[in-house]
C-alpha cells in the first residue's frame, strides 16, 4: 500500500501566489504529492489561476486577485488534495543516450567504492522519475537513487558546464539546457535538449515523466 501523502502547507506568496508545500526537504512521497496536485489543478481548470508550477515538493499557482481570493483558492486547493490517494498516472517515457566521459565520473565511482564500469550499470539500470524541471530553462531533475547511489555535492562550484551536461548528486541524475554554474558532479554530456524556444511549449520533458538514461 503506498505511503499516504502529507498534509500540505498552503502559504501566500504575495498577492497573487499561493504555495503548496507537502514537507520540508524531498522525498519520494512529497514529491509523488506535488506531481499529483499540480495534474489536478491543470485539469480542474479553476478560473483565475493563470500558472501551475509544480517542484520537487511543493506547487506554485499564480492567480489573478480580481478574480480569485487566496481564501477562496486554498479551499478549493483543500478539496483538490483531499483525493490525492491515487497514484498519479505515468508520463511520457523518454530515452536519453548519453556519453559517459564526463570529468567527475571516476571520483563519483571512487566514493561509491565501485568501478566506473560498475557505477554506469547501477546507474543504468532503472529509468528513472522526472521530479521537477526549472532552477534554469529546460533544466531536468531525475530520481531518486538508492542510498547505494548517494553522493553528495561537490565542494567547489563549476563557474559554467555546458548545455548537454548530465550531472549527477544527492540521490539524483540531472540535465542542462543551456549553460549554467554548478555544484553537482559531471558524470557526461548529451544531445538532448529539454528546452526550444522557439517551440510550443519550449519543454519536451514535464514532471512525472520517465527517462531512461543509454549508452550510444
Amino acid at each position: 500500500m503506498p505511503d499516504p501523502h502529507p498534509t500540505p502547507l498552503i502559504l501566500p506568496l504575495g498577492d497573487r501566489g499561493l504555495l503548496v508545500r507537502f514537507g520540508d526537504s524531498l522525498s519520494d512521497t512529497a514529491n509523488r504529492a506535488a506531481i499529483a496536485l499540480a495534474g489536478r489543478v491543470e485539469a480542474a481548470a479553476l478560473p483565475g489561476v493563470a500558472e501551475v508550477v509544480p517542484n520537487l515538493i511543493s506547487v506554485l499557482l499564480r492567480y489573478d486577485p480580481a478574480t480569485l481570493t487566496f481564501d477562496r483558492l486554498a479551499g478549493e486547493i483543500r478539496l483538490l488534495v483531499s483525493g490525492l490517494e491515487d497514484a498519479p498516472a505515468a508520463g511520457t517515457r523518454h530515452v536519453v543516450q548519453v556519453s559517459f566521459d564526463g570529468e567527475d565520473l571516476e571520483e563519483v565511482a571512487g566514493l561509491l567504492h565501485v568501478s566506473v564500469m560498475e557505477f554506469l550499470a547501477m546507474h543504468n539500470a532503472a529509468a528513472l522519475r522526472v521530479l521537477a524541471t526549472g532552477f534554469a530553462p529546460g533544466f531536468v531533475y531525475c530520481g531518486m537513487h538508492p542510498e547505494t547511489l548517494v553522493v553528495p555535492r561537490r565542494s567547489v562550484v563549476r563557474r559554467q558546464v555546458a548545455a548537454g551536461t548530465v550531472l549527477f548528486a544527492a540521490g539524483q541524475t540531472a540535465i542542462t539546457s543551456t549553460p549554467i554554474p554548478t555544484g553537482w558532479h559531471v558524470i557526461g554530456h548529451t544531445d538532448f535538449r529539454n528546452f526550444d524556444p522557439a517551440a510550443e511549449p519550449p519543454t519536451a520533458v514535464r514532471a512525472g515523466d520517465i527517462l531512461q538514461f543509454a549508452a550510444p
